[in-house]
């Protein structure tokens, strides 16, 4: 081999090293996207599970590796080469969050400073108390009146500080989010009910109160786009994403009987009751519970520093979102 060519393999062997992720929680919605999103990107992808169901490569191109990201000596094992680690993990079945969300984001911290890695968080609203609202961007005061947006604000602390021991750090937040492989989201679980047709629509919000949607295909692409970005990113760089803005509480429903084709498509209110009577039992709706307030006051994420950033923010038009989302949902057939 000349020296030119050996040149060239070296630099191309440099990029592929810089261009490896470990995906934690890669089986859930927002992970699993980022991670189809990395691989049609060019980047090398491993997701850890403490049970894969085979080892090596899967049809998605991801690498799956035994651990538990509970573990920091797994986390740390499978994020060996990562430039990036996305941490979109959440304990399963939402059992124990407030006990294993921390030690969870603590074993991903170890292994980005051991790697020199940058941290993807997924972030979200909770963060935020009615002092930061109705628009908040990033620099808001984080004063958040409920346990779950205490939580949330010590992990993001926890990251910061890490960027001064060797991490870097990128916060996305957004809205609620909704998607073909979205999982236990209020779209799946409480608008419509995956896996069935839709024969009507919950809402848990009043008609007029607006309310913010991120689309997961539109989140994992502005993430990719931002971590390929010519200029580079900040070591702990933080984005609001627009998203899907309903401005009245009813565009989602609507949207959702365009989609399956029935303008009488009964839409109801969210018994917020009975939900009440379930949540000592129900692990998922005793978290959502404690948020309930984001859906009686408008709450609205300011996208205009990721604008500046890319020079548009990613966008499916919610029609098309929405017909995606139940197709891949099995509420509509893929024809």
């Amino acid at each position: 081999m000349s020296g030119e060519a050996k040149e060239d393999a070296r630099k191309t062997g440099t990029q592929a090293a810089g261009r490896r992720a470990l995906v934690l929680g890669a089986t859930g919605g927002i992970g699993g996207e980022l991670a189809r999103r990395l691989v049609a990107a060019g980047w090398r992808v491993r997701a850890l599970h403490r049970n894969p169901m085979r080892l090596g490569v899967d049809a998605d191109g991801v690498e799956w590796t035994r651990g538990d990201a509970l573990s920091a000596a797994d986390v740390r094992a499978a994020a060996d080469g990562a430039s990036l680690i996305v941490h979109a993990v959440n304990p399963p079945g939402y059992r124990n969050w407030g006990e294993l969300v921390l030690p969870m984001v603590d074993a991903t911290i170890a292994a980005a400073i051991d790697q020199g890695a940058r941290v993807l968080l997924p972030g979200t609203v909770y963060n935020y108390g009615p002092d930061a609202f109705p628009l908040i961007d990033e620099d808001a005061p984080q004063r958040p009146l409920t346990r779950k947006g205490a939580i949330r604000v010590e992990m993001e602390r926890r990251l910061g500080d890490a960027v001064g021991r060797g991490a870097k750090l990128l916060i996305l937040r957004a809205g609620d989010f909704f998607g073909p492989r979205s999982g236990n989201t209020w779209f799946a679980q409480g608008l419509v009910t995956a896996g069935r047709p839709v024969a009507r629509v919950t809402l848990p919000g009043r008609p007029g109160v607006s309310h913010q949607w991120a689309y997961l295909p539109d989140l994992a692409d502005t993430a990719v786009r931002l971590l390929d970005r010519p200029e580079g990113l900040d070591d702990a760089a933080r984005f609001h994403v627009g998203g899907h803005w309903d401005p009245d509480g009813t565009a989602m429903a609507a949207a959702i009987a365009r989609a399956v084709g029935r303008a009488d498509l009964p839409v109801r209110r969210l018994p917020w009751g009975l939900f009440r009577l379930a949540a000592p039992f129900v692990p998922f709706i005793r978290e959502v519970m404690e948020m309930r307030y984001l859906w009686e006051q408008p709450v609205r994420l300011d996208n205009r520093r990721l604008v500046a950033a890319l020079g548009a923010e990613p966008h499916t038009p919610l029609d098309e979102a929405v017909r995606r989302s139940l197709i891949g949902m099995g509420c509509l057939p893929a024809a």
